[in-house]
């Protein structure tokens, strides 16, 4: 990878899946194979208990246990973002603590769903947890599961906090990456379907579900852009977009086809999620190992 000089965080990080036992019991040591998967295959970095880590399934308890699993397995050779962004101020102010404690290098903050805030509650939300730790804060916007984006107002706001380093954007709008580089953010693109148009406005790199299948590529991809060779990152991604469909284009995506994708390549023996997710079926199972396959990934 070229030097990450202005990506506090690397270029290349994977919102993780978490593994679970038959009995439902968090799988620590599948948990860490996953992040020893991601590192391994091109990750700088890897994002816990986010979405896909299924942290709406997860207790405190777990949380911790899982962040502490990922740290020790990957935490001397990768990055560590530990995902703490709840609907409940006082809830991720305490998961923001627990992760300082751990040791890890950032937290991930999403935009509070389903109360929908407005921007005075938000800015209150995001500060009042920004300030619970020393740990450098990451912003999630992703109005498609929060219900709404993060007003400009508030980025500006957020801005003025020191510890408020990045932002992994997910609006589908890669263009607000200028306005939001101006402001002095990272700027993370959180889909991978729109990577190069996130590089292209001034993006730092990205942080990816399709990374649990390709790691090595997307890598490449983004090198081949920092180099300015951009033809070649164009060719890397035309390739990838089989891929990219297959991974995101089922309607419940996330932890069930990245777990899925885990076990076709033998990462995983199972793709167990917690409901309210149920695992792919063997019809849309097939459907992403062609897509896999379309794209080169499986062999």
């Amino acid at each position: 990878m070229s030097s990450t000089a202005a990506a506090p965080y690397g270029r290349l990080l994977t919102a993780m899946a978490t593994a679970f036992h038959e009995d439902g019991s968090v799988d620590l040591e599948g948990t860490a194979a996953i992040a020893a998967h991601l590192v391994a295959t091109g990750n700088d970095g890897v994002v816990v208990s986010g979405t896909t880590g299924e942290s709406p399934t997860t207790t405190v308890e777990e949380d911790g246990e899982i962040l502490r699993a990922v740290k020790d397995a990957v935490g001397d050779r990768a990055t560590v973002i530990a995902g703490v962004g709840t609907n409940a101020t006082a809830h991720s102010a305490e998961l923001a603590r627990q992760a300082e404690k751990v040791g890890v290098d950032a937290v991930l903050l999403v935009t509070p769903y389903y109360n929908k805030p407005g921007p005075a509650g938000m800015t209150h939300h995001f500060t009042e947890v920004a300030r619970a730790s020393d740990l450098p804060v990451m912003l999630y916007d992703v109005p498609g599961r929060t219900g709404q984006a993060i007003p400009l107002e508030v980025y500006e706001q957020m801005a003025r906090l020191d510890v408020v380093t990045s932002v992994k954007h997910a609006t589908g709008d890669p263009t607000a990456a200028v306005a939001l580089r101006q402001l002095g953010y990272a700027v993370y693109s959180g889909d991978d379907a729109l990577v190069l148009g996130y590089l292209a406005h001034g993006a730092v790199g990205l942080v990816s579900v399709v990374g649990h299948a390709a790691s090595a590529e997307l890598a490449a991809l983004i090198d081949d852009f920092q180099r300015g060779e951009v033809a070649s990152a164009l060719e890397r991604y035309t390739r990838l977009a089989p891929a990219f469909t297959a991974v995101m284009g089922v309607t419940h995506y996330g932890a069930t086809t990245a777990k899925a994708a885990l076990e076709l390549l033998g990462v995983l023996d199972n793709r167990r999620v917690r409901g309210p997710l149920v695992p792919l079926d063997d019809a849309e199972v097939a459907a992403l190992r062609a897509g896999l396959a379309a794209a080169g990934l499986l062999t």
